[in-house]
């Protein structure tokens, strides 16, 4: 069986993440521990007692998410003995869910991934003003049936599919007003739901340009790798290997459309039939599902889940 790692977005995140981890495994420990170092911050104890509205600042969701899929992979590999690159033939993840899967496969450091993630929580949030941006989910309609709807529902403001996260499962983002627009087209079209989500800020789309060019300005000063097993771009739904490609990839993302569906068609088409999700959550998997029914899926980020993929791998 061929196998790819798959690593989750933002929308994972809960109290308690990592807990059972961190005391069950020192290596999990250790890796909470050195994002907390490169970020001169207990996210840790945010990320095991919280407050909610502390953990579901975005600064602190995108580190804390990638922390916990980082845990999993270290003990994976530091504590299991599995060889990540014989483990798995791609990674990919959801938005920042693709910075885990860079650290996973050797391109970025840790330290270097938590610092970049804080700062590109704050650029996202900081690039429009709380109130001006929305998002919406909508439910029952295809990719390009909603392309269609955002577009007419933008007007002169912002409104553009933002996600593609499965089959009858796209994202819309960008200006209040227009989204709420687009929610009221799509359901006359027969969306089976449209609904408004509970976001801070209009991720992936126009409107992020602020944040991408501060973040063009943080990747370029980071070190990046070419990755010990092929990562799958949400931008281009492909894998990319080339550390200056997997930069310019990185902030396009910022923009972009993040193309799930797409990605794990592309992987499934290279003969992989199975995908794991690594850290929090089983949202991933519940999307592979969706997306491929002939694709084996599950979620690892719990103690006894790590211990019985350890015993399937060895």
């Amino acid at each position: 069986m061929t196998r790819a790692f798959i690593f989750p977005g933002q929308g994972s995140q809960f109290i308690s993440m990592g807990k059972d981890l961190a005391e069950a495994f020192p290596v999990a420990k250790e890796t909470f521990q050195e994002v907390d170092d490169a970020l001169s911050q207990n996210l840790t104890k945010i990320m095991f007692e919280g407050p909610d509205e502390d953990l579901n600042l975005t600064e602190n969701t995108q580190p804390a998410l990638m922390a916990m899929s980082m845990a999993v992979v270290n003990v994976l590999t530091q504590q299991g003995g599995v060889e990540f690159n014989k483990a798995c033939a791609y990674v990919a993840g959801h938005s920042l869910g693709e910075y885990s899967a860079l650290t996973a496969a050797g391109a970025l450091e840790l330290a270097d991934t938590a610092r970049i993630l804080k700062l590109r929580g704050q650029a996202m949030q900081e690039a429009v003003p709380v109130g001006i941006g929305a998002m919406a989910a909508i439910l029952g309609l295809d990719f390009e049936d909603v392309k269609s709807i955002a577009a007419q529902a933008a007007g002169e403001e912002v409104c553009q599919a933002a996600n593609d996260n499965s089959s009858g499962q796209v994202v819309i983002s960008g200006h209040k007003a227009a989204i709420e627009k687009a929610v009221a087209l799509a359901t006359e079209r027969g969306a089976k739901r449209a609904i408004t989500l509970p976001v801070s800020a209009p991720f992936h789309c126009t409107l992020m340009a602020p944040a991408a060019e501060k973040m063009a300005g943080v990747l370029a000063d980071t070190n990046i790798r070419a990755p010990i097993v092929p990562v799958v771009s949400n931008v281009t739904a492909q894998a990319v290997n080339e550390p200056s490609e997997i930069r310019s990839l990185l902030v396009d993302q910022i923009t972009g459309v993040v193309r799930w569906r797409e990605s794990v068609l592309w992987i499934k088409d290279q003969g992989v039939t199975e995908m794991i999700e690594l850290g929090a959550g089983k949202v991933l998997s519940g999307l592979v599902r969706r997306i491929d029914k002939d694709i084996a899926s599950g979620s690892v980020g719990t103690p006894e889940q790590i211990e019985e993929l350890i015993g399937k791998l060895s």
